[in-house]
């Protein structure tokens, strides 16, 4: 069997794909990917679905060995990672040979890297899914000990590279108005938009506390709204009126109001904000966000599919080949005499 041996691993690593949608009448949120959009990268690269299961390792890596050669791909948060002692390039395919280790350290930005493998994990599927969900006692960690299978090979290759979009540092995120956002004054919610919050160490895949200076937020009869259904990107101003936005394994009913939700393509730049950054609030129209979300899945996959190229370029396909300098760093044998000398 072709697996992946784990000899350590961080406490936050864990299989994930797209998740489990469909289960929210039962009690069960989608889960999944806390940046999905990370494994439609790691799909670009290796040539394969979207809904192969990856590690998602939060914060910090570990250290894993291939049972035979594979190809591997890493995205999301870049981590310091390593094979045979050299320093690998992030958003890029690799060739993982039979016992060899591949060493991932801490995220140099963001939270949640992504390893992939030509074949995805084969895993045991659960209502759909591969996808640990903890919350809901689903799956498990990753731990040292474990194997993790993969399955078929595709044509995955190493020694690509795809250029991605930035969302490790914060920054601006889209939000449309739900439900409850009515119960927020309009001069309340002109001050969320001015607000820079900060998003707060306290912050896990249930979702992401954000601190910032000034007055709470509060709504109109906030003591009397009752407890509904929630969804990943809702936006609940807690008891204090600090926000607090909802990620993948956040809980299917609550009672704080809601000010509003992220646009789903945003959602990872809120993932992937580390403690300390920086997010501010954009109010768009729900037409603004549902054609953006639409043109995002009709096109996504084929753009990046389209952007993956090359670590090293290979001057016979290289059209402006004419444009580049390549004899930079050329010395004559008189150079060499002279620096010596």
């Amino acid at each position: 069997m072709t697996g992946l041996r784990v000899h350590s691993a961080g406490p936050g690593v864990t299989v994930q794909d797209l998740g489990r949608p469909g289960w929210l009448a039962f009690g069960l949120s989608r889960g999944g990917a806390a940046d999905p959009l990370a494994l439609v990268e790691g799909a670009a690269l290796l040539a394969q679905a979207a809904d192969c299961a990856a590690l998602e390792m939060a914060g910090f890596g570990g250290v894993f060995e291939a049972t035979q050669d594979m190809t591997i791909a890493v995205t999301g948060a870049p981590m310091r990672a390593a094979l045979a002692g050299r320093r690998l390039l992030w958003n890029a395919t690799h060739l993982l040979r039979a016992g060899e280790r591949l060493e991932i350290g801490g995220a140099e930005a963001g939270v949640y890297g992504y390893l992939h493998v030509a074949g995805g994990f084969a895993t045991e599927v659960v209502m759909g899914s591969r996808s640990a969900h903890l919350t809901a006692g689903i799956g498990a960690p990753v731990a040292a000990g474990h194997t993790l299978p993969t399955g078929p090979a595709g044509p995955g290759r190493a020694g690509l590279r795809l250029d991605v979009a930035g969302r490790f540092a914060g920054g601006t995120v889209r939000i449309v108005a739900s439900a409850q956002t009515a119960l927020f004054s309009e001069a309340e919610r002109a001050r969320f938009e001015a607000t820079a919050f900060v998003r707060d160490p306290r912050a896990n895949r249930q979702g992401a506390r954000l601190a910032h200076d000034g007055a709470p937020f509060r709504a109109e009869g906030q003591l009397t709204v009752l407890s509904e259904i929630i969804v990943p990107g809702d936006v609940q101003m807690t008891g204090d009126g600090t926000p607090y936005v909802l990620l993948p394994e956040c809980q299917t009913m609550g009672g704080y109001p809601r000010i509003g939700t992220v646009v789903p393509d945003d959602l990872p730049i809120v993932a992937q904000a580390p403690p300390g950054a920086r997010l501010r609030f954009r109010f768009v129209g729900l037409d603004e966000a549902s054609a953006d979300w639409r043109r995002a899945r009709t096109g996504e996959a084929a753009r990046l599919a389209a952007a993956v190229r090359p670590m090293v370029r290979d001057p016979a396909a290289m059209a402006d080949l004419l444009s580049h300098q390549l004899v930079g760093g050329v010395t004559t044998g008189d150079d060499l005499e002279r620096k010596e000398g």
